[in-house]
Order: structure tokens, then C-alpha cells, then sequence
């Protein structure tokens, strides 16, 4: 009994999906899978509406867990150890399981919480959770009970052919297995917002694809750099996938030469998303994704986006576009893009940036602006001599 370490994970907001369950159950596994592959004899299994992931002693169980928990879909795992289903087998394995415990964390109190998975088993819950309780109890004499705030919560899963047991519920990301909604295209620069947009979209399950702007030689090759490093950071996540760069400088020149200075910005940010959507539609993405965030900067108040939304037919997703900066800053340090993201570098953004940048954009002036511009000959171009980076998980 108990030659591999097991692990129960737990699919979260996937137990909801009804008729399509299994789908999303099959695809949570095949992630699984995937993030765990090369880590060792690891094996992976649905059973029972939970997912039990064995691997041989060996195995690294801290890296294992934590390439588990990035998988999107998962809501918490637990290692345990499994008896069969016998009050007598699950208590000499309880008893076995508290007194490691009481040897490696001083643990002194306790308390017993069963769950009847199987309805044909003869004893129901609460009656499981004392007799255990007991047996623990007798087997592990240092051991007090304490319902109210016990060092061990213990929880006995009783199943058809084996039962589990466990402490821990390390969380998971929650969300939807990747590519369950589609892909999407990011705009992908090297600042704290659009690696934590597309972070986001991946987990509620969509695959995803990078487009990242330059101005090179205004910006640096250790700029593009410090973006592919936060793209593999985010592919970590969400798989490997590719980022299409772009030079955005010959755009940048004819705005400045031919367009009002004030509205540099946000012409230039019109241009960004037509390259953008023809590059999306190129590679079958659905949709945009942009790190934007309202009232941030120019940019982004309500009359630029409208003006920005107005030169592309796809949806445009902003999942920040109500955060808070410091909850974003928050989320971008929890999954390990903000050190990066914070380096001293500079953005095709930076480039030609107006002293005072119109706010209040007007559609029929930005147009007419605009009018003095082959706005289909730059963007042919700027998407004909893209380039392609292949990235690949961290």
C-alpha cells in the first residue's frame, strides 16, 4: 500500500459543466499531462469526478505539485495516502499518517472529517469521522481532539474500492482548461499590464498568441529580449505558443511627419490594433486581448478606446479594464511576471510620445488625420515583415 505518492485534484468550476463535463475532465487531464511530462513515472487518471495523479517515490513531489497547480482548471490538490475500504485499514493508515505528523510537526490536536463518496458503504459520515477519531485516538496517544481549531484537520474520503486520506488542500488557479474558448491574439509589450491580461484569458481556457511592437533602433534588442522572457514566463501557464514582432517605426515616422502632434498617441494605437486583427485573422485567433486598463494613461480613457475600437471588426478583450494598478501589481507578482516586467526598458510606446496627448479623442478628426496617410499600404507592409519567435514554456 502506498509504494507511489498520490495526489487528489480537485477540477473546480469544471464539476458545473453538466452534459459537457467529461470534455472539459478529459481536457483538464490531457493538461495535466503535459505539465508533468518528463518529471518522471507519473501517471494520470479521472475517477470518481476527481482526478488522482500517482507518481513513483522519486518524483520531486514540491516540483510536481507546483506544475500541477499552474494547470488552468485546477482547484486544489492534496497529497494522500489510500486504504481500502475498511474502517479497519483506514484507521491503521490514519494512525500511521498522524503519528508521521506528530514526529515531523509537533502536531498535538486533531480532528476527523469523513465524506461518504460511496452511499453503498454501511456506515455513514459522521459515524466514520468518530470511529476513525477514535482509532487515531488509541493508536496515537499524545494526540487530543479539538473541534474548534485543531493543528490537523484530517479528512477521510471513504470510496468504493479505496478510501483517502489527507490534510492539506493546496490551491489551485481555478478557471477552465486551456484551449476550451478559442484563441485570442495579445498584444504583448514588456510592461506589468498584457502578460497579466493574457495570463487571465488563458484561465478561463484560451489558447493564445503574441503580437509585440517595436521601434528598433529606438528601442533595444535587450527590449524585445525582456518580452520573450516574459512570454515564457506566461507560456509556463498556458503552453508554448508563438509571438509575431513587429516594427512599428516606419508607422511612427509618418504620424509624426504628417499628423498633429497631440494625437500621436492614439493614431499610433489605432495602427497597433489593425496590425494587430490582421495578424489575428491570419492565425485563426477570434479575438483581441489588450492589458489596457480605464483612465490609466492617455490612451485609455473612454473616448480613446471607443476611437481605438472603432478600426477593428473583432471583440476586443480587456480583462484589467476595472482593476485596481495595485491589484494587478498584486496578480503580476503572484505569478511571476512583475520583476520582469519592472526592468528599465524601454517600449515602442516611449517612442515620439507627445508633451501633451489628447484625452478626448474625436473619431471624425483622428480620421481626418488619418486621410493624410496610406493607412493600408503601412499596415500590408508593417505585417509583411513580421517576424516570428517561437516561445516556449520557462
Amino acid at each position: 500500500m502506498n509504494e507511489q505518492n498520490i495526489f487528489i485534484v480537485r477540477c473546480g468550476e469544471v464539476a458545473l459543466k453538466g452534459m459537457n463535463k467529461p470534455y472539459f475532465e478529459r481536457m483538464l487531464v490531457d493538461r495535466i499531462r503535459s505539465n508533468v511530462k518528463g518529471l518522471g513515472n507519473v501517471d494520470v487518471k479521472r475517477q470518481e469526478g476527481l482526478i488522482f495523479v500517482r507518481a513513483d517515490k522519486d518524483v520531486d513531489t514540491d516540483i510536481l505539485v507546483r506544475q500541477i497547480a499552474k494547470v488552468f482548471g485546477v482547484a486544489s490538490i492534496s497529497p494522500a495516502v489510500e486504504a481500502p475500504s475498511n474502517l479497519d485499514d483506514i484507521g491503521e493508515e490514519a494512525v500511521k499518517y498522524m503519528m508521521n505528523l506528530i514526529e515531523t510537526k509537533g502536531v498535538k490536536t486533531f480532528k476527523v472529517e469523513a465524506k461518504r463518496a460511496d452511499k453503498n458503504f454501511p456506515v455513514k459520515s459522521p459515524d466514520i469521522g468518530r470511529i476513525i477519531g477514535a482509532k487515531v485516538l488509541i493508536g496515537c496517544k499524545v494526540l487530543k481532539v479539538d473541534v474548534h481549531n485543531p493543528d490537523v484537520l484530517l479528512y477521510v474520503d471513504v470510496r468504493a474500492d479505496r478510501s483517502y486520506i489527507y490534510q492539506d488542500k493546496i490551491a489551485g488557479f481555478g478557471g477552465l482548461p486551456l484551449g476550451t474558448n478559442g484563441k485570442g491574439m495579445v498584444l504583448l509589450s514588456g510592461g506589468i499590464d498584457s502578460p497579466v491580461a493574457a495570463w487571465m484569458m488563458a484561465k478561463r481556457g484560451m489558447v493564445i498568441e503574441a503580437v509585440h511592437f517595436h521601434s528598433y533602433p529606438y528601442t533595444s534588442q535587450r527590449a524585445q529580449e525582456k518580452v520573450e522572457d516574459l512570454a515564457r514566463i506566461v507560456a509556463s501557464y498556458c503552453g508554448n505558443f508563438k509571438m509575431h514582432v513587429v516594427n512599428l517605426l516606419p508607422i511612427q515616422e509618418q504620424i509624426v511627419q504628417n499628423c498633429p502632434e497631440e494625437e500621436t498617441t492614439i493614431l499610433v494605437r489605432r495602427f497597433m490594433m489593425r496590425i494587430a486583427e490582421r495578424i489575428a485573422e491570419n492565425n485563426k485567433a477570434m479575438m483581441l486581448i489588450t492589458g489596457e486598463n480605464l483612465g490609466q494613461v492617455a490612451s485609455q480613457t473612454a473616448e480613446a478606446l471607443v476611437v481605438t475600437d472603432n478600426v477593428v471588426k473583432m471583440p476586443v478583450m480587456r480583462p484589467l479594464i476595472a482593476m485596481d494598478k495595485i491589484d494587478i501589481m498584486d496578480k503580476a507578482q503572484e505569478i511571476g511576471t512583475f520583476e520582469t516586467s519592472i526592468q528599465p526598458y524601454e517600449d515602442c510606446c516611449t517612442v515620439f510620445l507627445p508633451k501633451h496627448p489628447t484625452t478626448k479623442p474625436k473619431l471624425a478628426r483622428i480620421e481626418e488625420s488619418e486621410s493624410k496617410l496610406d493607412v493600408e499600404g503601412l499596415v500590408a507592409a508593417a505585417v509583411a515583415a513580421e517576424e516570428i519567435v517561437q516561445i516556449r514554456q520557462k
